[in-house]
């Protein structure tokens, strides 16, 4: 693949800082809910990506999310561990307890600045804003070394008011100064212009590397995070496909990207493993039920298609003509390597690595156990198809039910009826029951309520085709209210019904896992 010619060689390439939120502002998205198995996975993806800082989560916001990063903390040994805190005692020192034992950690502090905050939320005049920053940084000192403040709603406060926040601050001793956009209010050109602002009227600004987070609401977070880069921000604050509250963060891999393959244009390089990028995407949004829209910039499924006759064309000739990044450099499999039922552990084994994959031998045994079993109903399986194996192990939420059989009847002038046999994987019972719907799937789901005795509403369905062909694997993705909460459930066959079925059952297993932490939290007497 052709790569851009620098012609700056007497450029010094200078390093950025990416501190990964994912497990923060990423799963404030709607639905993304992660339990603590799920967000230790990624905390490990994450590391092996190569990103510089894990904000792991908000301790304070509950016990589980107190432990997730604490257990983090405790795993993680090649990058920061972060925990965020609002300028208050109690935030400051259950985000310092449940990073402790990081190899790094860093407590995040934020409090809002902008005049609409000052007035609205806090009710709090300019000088206590100040008092509240230097006291939390302060106190967020006792407990670690490295301390991050955010003046939350940076891009709408004026800008004399934060540089004489962010200056008492860093002589309080915050060794990074976040400038968030908060509400994605921001264009490339003003926010630059912002961070030079700080450059310039900031004494001390010289003792603290100036971070970037920007939000995606007008669609511009990866060009004000690249503007930042421009105007002197060394850490870039991003999330693993752009997720995170309303439109969402700056997508890491889009900025690590861009700076990868304008670096002629862009001096600016990070310790990103860009191969492994396409893994972590899907990995993610197996977890949270949450999936690239097809034409998303480098992982959607679109981004290395090409359709037109003209592109195709080029493409033959010289992949160049169309593409400017190599897809091979993301992890994307540039051709698919046919395995089937008569391949071995150690084929099975090498495609995972050059797909990203690290699994330790009960892992691969699991995957080469559900690898045969997809190829007795398969010809041909295909990379997606080993993606999916794998990003179905990494749902590690603990299984009270699962599905043994299900047989339906359906067609025109018949009642569309479902047998469904569930095993309780706590006492090994075998329990059947059958159902009429409105359709196989809908008769379905009323035997499996039936059976585990958890009612739910279902909300959003989605089918999608894993592979081409038509023994290509279904991959359902659901969403269903229980109790005024919505929970994810995802499910993986060749046949449609049974990936249906599967992600019922998948969410329903969430549920009453919710519930068992719900109850364990209440009879802990923990308050919040």
């Amino acid at each position: 693949m052709a790569r851009e010619s620098t012609g700056t060689s007497e450029q010094q390439v200078q390093p950025i800082r990416i501190f990964d939120t994912t497990l923060r502002d990423g799963e404030q998205c709607p639905g993304a809910s992660l339990n603590r198995k799920e967000k230790i996975e990624i905390a490990r993806a994450l590391e092996a990506l190569g990103v510089d800082i894990i904000e792991a989560g908000f301790p304070i916001a509950s016990p589980d999310d107190f432990e997730a990063v604490q257990e983090i903390a405790g795993i993680i040994r090649r990058c920061s561990v972060a925990g965020l805190a609002r300028c208050m005692e109690k935030d400051i020192q259950r985000a310092g307890e449940a990073v402790r034992r990081a190899e790094k950690p860093r407590v995040h502090v934020f409090c809002a600045t902008s005049e609409i905050h000052r007035k609205h939320k806090l009710k709090r005049a300019e000088e206590e804003i100040i008092k509240m920053s230097v006291d939390g940084v302060k106190l967020a000192r006792t407990f670690v070394e490295d301390v991050e403040f955010s003046p939350e709603d940076a891009s709408r406060t004026e800008l004399p008011f934060l540089a004489e926040v962010v200056s008492a601050v860093i002589e309080a001793g915050a060794s990074t100064v976040n400038i968030p956009d908060t509400v994605g209010y921001s264009i490339p050109t003003e926010y630059a212009a912002m961070i030079r602002y700080l450059v310039e009227h900031v004494p001390n600004i010289h003792k603290a590397v100036i971070s970037a987070h920007c939000h995606n609401d007008l669609g511009l977070a990866v060009a004000n995070s690249l503007a930042a880069i421009e105007a002197g921000a060394r850490q870039i604050e991003c999330t693993i496909n752009g997720l995170g509250e309303r439109a969402g963060n700056a997508a890491l891999e889009e900025i690590v990207m861009a700076l990868k393959t304008r670096q002629a244009r862009l001096p600016y390089s990070t310790n990103i493993d860009t191969r492994k990028i396409y893994a972590i995407s899907h990995l993610v949004a197996s977890l949270t039920g949450i999936q690239p829209q097809p034409n998303k910039a480098i992982v959607g499924k679109n981004a290395f298609a090409h359709e037109s006759g003209i592109h195709q064309h080029g493409m033959m000739q010289n992949a160049a003509t169309y593409e400017i990044m190599n897809p091979l450099d993301v992890g994307i499999p540039a051709s698919k390597l046919v395995l089937g039922k008569h391949s071995g552990r150690h084929a099975l084994r090498q495609r995972l690595e050059q797909l990203g994959y690290q699994l330790d031998d009960q892992q691969l045994t699991e995957a080469f156990e559900r690898f045969k079993g997809l190829a007795d109903k398969k010809k041909e399986i295909f990379d997606e198809d080993i993606i999916s194996i794998v990003d179905d192990m990494s749902r590690t939420v603990s299984k009270v039910w699962e599905i043994d059989s299900v047989q339906t009847t359906a067609g025109t002038g018949v009642i569309p009826t479902a047998t469904v046999r569930m095993r309780n994987l706590q006492d090994g019972t075998l329990l059947q029951d059958a159902a009429t719907g409105d359709g196989p799937v809908d008769a379905a789901y009323s035997a499996i309520q039936r059976i585990t005795g958890i009612t739910v509403r279902l909300r959003d369905y989605k089918l999608n085709a894993i592979t081409s062909g038509k023994d290509a694997q279904g991959e359902v993705t659901i969403e269903v209210e229980s109790d005024s909460k919505r929970i994810r459930g995802r499910g993986v066959s060749t046949d449609i019904i049974e990936a249906s079925a599967m992600a019922l059952v998948d969410a329903i297993n969430r549920i009453i896992a919710t519930a068992e932490q719900q109850q364990k939290t209440e009879s802990q007497g923990v308050t919040l």
